[in-house]
């Protein structure tokens, strides 16, 4: 399983949470704490609004820990929201399509999990993805014909929703061909301006998610601290300091919105 996480806030560099704290991302891509698979090793992905409205991508199928690179990046780039992820492969090739944030115009998405049987339900779900934005599909993970169709099922005017009617399809497609393993997702999605995250499951064991929100953040001493005041939300597969007061876990079968600082966590069901 993979790690992420995403950030909305003040303009920040990216080291702030990517390198700095003590269970920072590039940590977890080496040693992860809450997931089945400790190492994700399997290439990694940033991706980034600046002055333009479509964002930046920067992704690669190095580990995480050996891109210097990655660290230069991190430490010059400054952004109100972005999103990494660090990817243990649950199956499609180590590929630099392969790598998330997956982009399409404004949209990013990053997802946590697998959709169980893909080999099995992977044509089904490719042909329900609109002619028009499968030409956009260039890997072949899951995760991205994900993508698609949420954007195919109306993530613009209602993300929730999207989420509702592609979970919906997906397990229709799973139950028509006898498909017994779980479906299972922590996933993130963005506009640039706000950060939507989906934690669900087909057998109730849905991969970690957490959030955090406050002033202006920060790392001082390998933790994250955060100034007075609201702004910056962070969402994220696991906290990346051992403070847990300032860390929520999403309940299993949530839907989260954060916009301006604000977090909201409501039931979520397909």
């Amino acid at each position: 399983m993979c790690r992420w996480l995403a950030y909305g806030g003040d303009p920040i560099a990216m080291d702030t949470l990517l390198f700095k704290p003590c269970n920072s991302l590039i940590r977890q891509s080496l040693s992860a704490q809450r997931s089945i698979a400790p190492t994700n090793g399997d290439g990694f992905g940033l991706g980034w609004y600046g002055h333009l409205e479509r964002p930046g991508l920067y992704r690669d199928t190095m580990p995480a820990w050996n891109d210097a690179n990655l660290r230069s990046l991190a430490e010059q780039i400054h952004s109100p929201l972005f999103f990494a992820h660090v990817r243990a492969s649950t199956g499609p090739a180590t590929a630099r399509l392969n790598c998330h944030p997956f982009r399409y115009g404004r949209w990013l998405f990053m997802h946590n999990g697998q959709i169980g049987g893909w080999t099995d339900v992977r044509q089904g779900v490719e042909r329900s993805i609109d002619k028009l934005l499968y030409k956009h599909r260039e890997g072949s993970t899951d995760s991205e014909a994900l993508f698609y169709l949420l954007v195919g099922n109306g993530v613009e005017e209602d993300p929730a929703g999207a989420f509702r009617r592609t979970i919906s399809q997906i397990t229709d497609l799973m139950a028509g061909e006898g498909v017994t393993e779980p479906f299972r997702m922590a996933a993130a999605l963005t506009d640039g301006r706000r950060i939507f995250s989906v934690r669900w499951s087909s057998d109730g064991r849905s991969p970690s998610l957490f959030w955090a929100a406050g002033g202006r953040v920060g790392c001082t001493e390998n933790s994250i601290q955060f100034g007075p005041g609201r702004g910056s939300v962070l969402v994220l597969s696991e906290p990346l300091d051992s403070d847990n007061s300032h860390w929520t876990e999403v309940p299993e079968g949530s839907f989260l919105t954060a916009q301006s600082g604000e977090v909201t966590v409501e039931p979520f069901g397909p």
